[in-house]
């Protein structure tokens, strides 16, 4: 059985778990700026828990290409309060945040966090598995070359599915050498990929179980989908179920969605189905 430890709260993933995106930021790529009250960021994490999410991701700081720089000290001063008003109010619910930088994950854990999700896996700041073995949560690593700024600019390949199996393989390895137990592993759709190698990628999807960690996906509303079948982000969802069904028959483990509802919803029907 595939578990995590959340705050002494162990997590089988063995049944997939759907994570529930909230953007705390002005420019992120679907949804920025829509949440600007206390009483808007309440009732979002409201819907999407009684949706059926099992964790709430809080992101501060858009890794979207092109998106503005946020100081260190703004992305803190955006994410810690509203760690707390949404623990004052869901006391049980297991929020993860979405940060690349060791101090902001720090405070994050001591005002009650429970995981961190890392789009560098450790990267972009050489402190960052200490902390996370500090407090011993569990720890989503993302595929990415370099900054988000630049990573658009990194997407030679010789053999990509090999590379980055390669890429986890040696950040697991450094990350358990820190004493690390709970580590999750994201492919990084639209991260150092062109929209080809993101399909690539996808098809190789079920070659991540051999890293012998829980997988999260992470492709809601993406531009991969939307540039396929030629629509906007407001207009992928469709899309986004369709390729969330066909991730957890390969293997995914946690969706991270904007849609928690209709996550939630392929999961429940693909429990009824066998999958060989």
């Amino acid at each position: 059985m595939r578990t995590i430890n959340c705050k002494g709260n162990l997590i089988d993933l063995s049944t997939p778990k759907v994570m529930g995106i909230i953007n705390l930021t002005p420019d992120s790529f679907y949804d920025g700026g829509k949440l600007t009250s206390e009483k808007e960021i309440l009732l979002k994490a409201e819907q999407m828990l009684k949706e059926g999410a099992t964790f709430l991701d809080l992101g501060a700081y858009s890794s979207r290409p092109g998106a503005q720089f946020v100081s260190e000290k703004e992305e803190i001063d955006r994410v810690l309060p509203v760690i707390k008003i949404l623990l004052n109010e869901f006391p049980e619910t297991l929020l993860s945040i979405d940060t690349f930088r060791s101090n902001v994950a720090d405070e994050s854990i001591s005002a009650g966090a429970s995981l961190i999700n890392d789009i560098s896996a450790g990267k972009l700041d050489d402190h960052m598995f200490k902390i996370i073995a500090q407090h011993q949560v569990p720890y989503v690593m993302m595929h990415m070359r370099g900054t988000p700024e630049l990573m658009m600019k990194n997407t030679d390949y010789t053999d990509l599915t090999k590379e980055v199996l390669y890429y986890f393989s040696e950040r697991i390895a450094k990350a358990r050498s820190f004493g690390i137990n709970d580590l999750i592993a994201d492919p990084g759709f639209g991260f150092s990929k062109t929209l080809d190698q993101n399909y690539e990628l996808f098809n190789d999807l079920e070659l991540f179980r051999n890293l012998n960690v829980p997988l999260l996906l992470g492709i809601s509303r993406k531009s991969m989908i939307q540039k396929k079948i030629k629509t906007t982000a407001a207009n992928s969802l469709n899309g986004t179920t369709a390729l969330h069904a066909i991730a957890i028959q390969k293997g995914a483990s946690i969706l991270r969605v904007h849609d928690v509802k209709e996550a939630f919803e392929t999961i429940n029907l693909l429990q009824n189905l066998k999958f060989h």
